[in-house]
């Protein structure tokens, strides 16, 4: 919260993999530096066979239906990292479970990015970026598919604590154009109101692409760094070009 004041941000919204225990210290952490903050999360999904991130904003983080939506996610995630450190044993690399353990606040979040550090920290790799090109995603030794919540249950959740459902970083989703039309007509029949347009994982000429599909589908726009940490993101907080004029900000009305 410190490092978005010094940068300029003014509204901050923190949206976590699955989890929503982080929100009350960083709540009072953004109200210690008088950033108006919003309260979010970021829902693992699989759809049809690939792995897409639908962020909530402005949701309730004691909605007992968001609540027990995300312990059910977060089960399945300690299933995954057991098999991912299996299948880095099996290539020479011990002890990854474990690290990866250690460097998760909550055993339940455990994700690629705790095993990445462990590399990271043991010499596999320069960056937590590398690691997982060269480790972690599909075709790579320690790549492990997972079926994680479905589309509609994801939207469901974040709509029944009062928030509103975006489609995370769009342009990182190995899908065509027509099926990311597809992605999208499902998504917004399914109650989903926002798409990020502006975010630390799109290049400029993807602003223009989705600001075009924002428009074209009715949606609302968002704009997020995704900053996970220095040295772990391409944007820092504070660091993108505003949304297009012509867009509704999904945070118009608040």
């Amino acid at each position: 919260m410190e490092r978005a004041r010094a940068n300029g941000v003014t509204v901050l919204a923190l949206t976590d993999h699955d989890e929503l225990a982080g929100l009350a210290a960083a709540r009072d952490a953004a109200g210690a530096c008088a950033l108006r903050f919003v309260d979010g999360v970021e829902i693992s999904v699989t759809w049809s066979g690939i792995t897409v991130h639908i962020v909530g904003l402005g949701v309730d983080p004691a909605n007992e239906v968001l609540r027990g939506g995300l312990a059910s996610v977060r089960s399945s995630r300690q299933r995954r990292a057991k098999k991912i450190g299996e299948a880095l044993d099996a290539v020479g690399i011990a002890g990854s479970y474990d690290g990866a353990m250690a460097r998760a606040d909550n055993p339940d979040i455990i994700s690629r990015t705790h095993f990445a550090r462990f590399l990271v920290d043991n010499g596999y790799s320069s960056d937590v970026r590398s690691v997982f090109h060269h480790y972690l995603v599909k075709g790579r030794p320690g790549h492990v598919p997972h079926e994680w919540a479905a589309l509609a249950d994801a939207v469901g959740w974040i709509r029944a604590s009062g928030g509103r459902a975006i489609v995370a970083h769009p342009g990182r989703y190995k899908l065509s154009r027509p099926d990311m039309r597809v992605l999208l007509g499902e998504f917004r029949d399914l109650g989903g109101e926002g798409i990020e347009v502006v975010t630390g994982s799109h290049a400029p000429e993807q602003y223009v692409e989705y600001a075009r599909l924002a428009r074209e589908f009715g949606l609302l726009a968002s704009r997020g760094s995704d900053f996970h940490g220095p040295g772990e993101s391409k944007i820092d907080l504070g660091g993108l070009p505003p949304l297009p004029d012509e867009l509704k900000p999904v945070w118009h009305d608040w």
